[in-house]
């Protein structure tokens, strides 16, 4: 693929990523709330708490560490199950009528395929997580440029080494974190309520 589209195809995805995974959800939450429709907000804030490896993902990007190319596709795989994995919210969802339901729906289809072509897109990146070489080229360089961009807009002063370190050990406290809920979840909550959203 030529290296120009591959640069249009990364920024692109990152465009997407923020409509589909950032905006859209954010909006949605808010009017669900306004509406009172508890299982969409439910769902959403459930959505929330495993999307958050994305910004775990961008930090890892933005100082250059790799980790955040594994982390960003374990993101991406993670997003569609949550979406449609809670069986008692999808009966509640179904039940309802309005428009809020209809651009959610429209949303949560089209976010989980984005997510898969997203998967696709970057499963090769794979290659620059295993391989210093790899690492260094410039294809693989451009899938840190986004993450780069946007830490340069909140963090001023991230070319300073100092400031990356800290900003790569508070993404791994973070990783550490995240981990550790979803190994709870695996665990305990997913035997004990099974597709039960109830109490998550």
């Amino acid at each position: 693929m030529p290296f120009e589209l591959l640069r249009s195809l990364v920024w692109m995805d990152y465009r997407l990523a923020v409509v589909f995974t950032v905006l859209c959800p954010l909006g949605l939450l808010i009017w669900a709330f306004v509406k009172n429709a508890q299982a969409i907000s439910t769902l959403l804030i459930i959505y929330w708490r495993v999307a958050s490896l994305l910004l775990i993902t961008v930090y890892l990007l933005m100082t250059g560490n790799a980790v955040g190319l594994i982390t960003g596709l374990m993101a991406l795989l993670l997003i569609p199950l949550t979406l449609w994995f809670w069986a008692d919210l999808n009966e509640e969802i179904e039940d309802q009528r309005g428009w809020l339901k209809l651009i959610f729906a429209a949303w949560r289809w089209a976010t989980t395929l984005y997510c898969i072509g997203a998967i696709l897109g970057q499963i090769s990146t794979l290659s620059c997580v295993f391989s210093a070489v790899a690492r260094a080229s410039d294809r693989c360089q451009l899938w840190f440029q986004p993450a780069i961009g946007f830490g340069s807009i909140f963090h001023s002063d991230l070319g300073s080494t100092t400031v990356s370190n800290r900003l790569e050990f508070v993404a791994f406290i973070g990783l550490v974190f995240y981990g550790l809920y979803f190994l709870n979840f695996l665990t305990l909550r997913l035997s004990k309520k099974g597709r039960s959203a109830t109490g998550f």
